[in-house]
């Protein structure tokens, strides 16, 4: 802690969790072979489509028996599709342990209105009993919580041979950790979490279980159209193949190839990995030494290495009322977003007051290590506003 500023900042201080930073050395450019005011329609943009899907599959390393499609409203859509389309044909646990998770809990019970819906829930900065999951039901659940910086740390705790679905909302996990499909028969993200792409496009991964429900079982309510899958009692397999339900952008299609493109410059899955690797360590040693800080993920196995979710503990801030207490705490992001040095890294809106700084691929470490000495300076500088006021 110094009420020094620090000399350097960092070259890129895009730390929001969504959307997120574009990938270093972007720029406008990068987009010049867009094809706009053309039809999607038409061969160029399916072929621009297609390929996204060919090289979604290709970086993830997704199975070839498992399908790939573009559908609207970001991964809301594509969890909201996988939910309407799927759930209703046995029961299903709801598993939450932060904001989104828990939206999706409230969907299945109040929208659907699940009869059989097991809600499975734990507080910011834990994590569900995994064990406690009956995989007879359906299961919902975020593989990464983006509001909480908790994860579930691998996918041994689903079993092969389990009778229903795994539906796994892998927004903020998708190119920086690793998903096991042979585990998760539905998998959804969207573009502007891991590799900065721009929003309103989601992605919806179906394997060959989830394809087999959607063709045996028609749910009881009705189906909007932006959510059917199946015609005629057969699958749309247009989808599959760039041949979107709504107009997509073809300016949003153009940098999420071109952030495809870098993702295998740096060594596709493994590098985008490592490097979200490589900016939650400095983090973490940061916050190894720092007394006034500690990360909101209290288990280092559950912990994201993307959505970094941070709390202040000095006794000096936590013996304040709560109100005071995230006053402060939105403090350290105001002076840091005028600074220009961090932008939009205080808590989501539903979290407990503290700080979120993403760390995923497209961040550089050396961002990172930077901003921690201006996370130190930001205390002492509103630490000394509290004394001065006293």
């Amino acid at each position: 802690m110094t009420n020094i500023m620090p000399g350097q900042r960092p070259v890129n201080p895009q730390f929001s969790s969504g959307p997120c930073a574009k990938r270093p050395g972007w720029s406008v450019e990068a987009l010049k072979d867009a094809a706009l005011g053309r039809s999607h329609r038409a061969s160029i943009g399916k072929n621009k489509l297609k390929k996204a899907i060919d090289l979604t599959r290709k970086v993830l390393d997704v199975p070839a028996d498992y399908r790939i499609g573009i559908v609207p409203a970001s991964d809301t859509g594509a969890v909201e599709m996988a939910m309407w389309s799927l759930l209703g044909q046995r029961p299903v646990d709801m598993v939450a342990w932060e904001s989104f998770g828990d939206g999706w809990v409230s969907d299945a019970v109040k929208q659907l209105k699940l009869k059989d819906a097991r809600k499975l829930t734990a507080p910011y900065g834990e994590i569900v009993d995994l064990k406690s999951i009956n995989f007879d039901h359906d299961v919902v659940f975020t593989w990464n919580g983006t509001t909480s910086g908790v994860r579930v740390p691998n996918a041994d705790f689903i079993p092969a041979d389990r009778k229903g679905l795994t539906i796994c909302d892998a927004t903020s996990a998708a190119f920086a950790q690793k998903l096991d499909f042979s585990k998760l028969d539905v998998v959804t993200f969207s573009w502007q979490k891991v590799l900065g792409g721009e929003a309103a496009h989601g992605m919806l991964i179906l394997g060959p279980r989830a394809v087999e429900r959607l063709l045996t079982y028609t749910p009881a309510w009705p189906m909007p159209k932006i959510f059917r899958l199946t015609s005629g009692g057969k699958l749309i397999e247009g989808i599959f193949a760039g041949e979107t339900i709504n107009t997509p952008s073809m300016l949003c299609v153009e940098d999420y190839l071109d952030a495809l493109h870098w993702s295998e410059s740096v060594g596709g899955l493994d590098g985008l990995v490592a490097r979200a690797d490589a900016n939650a360590k400095v983090l973490a040693d940061w916050v190894a030494k720092t007394p006034w800080v500690e990360h909101l993920a209290r288990r280092a196995e559950t912990r994201s290495n993307t959505s970094v979710c941070l709390k202040v503990v000095a006794p000096a801030i936590t013996s304040l009322p709560a109100e005071a207490q995230a006053a402060f705490a939105k403090g350290l992001a105001t002076v840091l977003d005028k600074e220009k040095v961090a932008f939009d890294i205080g808590a989501y809106r539903d979290a407990p007051p503290g700080l979120r700084i993403w760390c995923g691929a497209t961040v550089e470490a050396t961002d990172v290590a930077l901003l921690t000495q201006w996370l130190d300076w930001a205390f002492a500088q509103e630490k000394a506003k509290l004394v001065k006021a006293a």
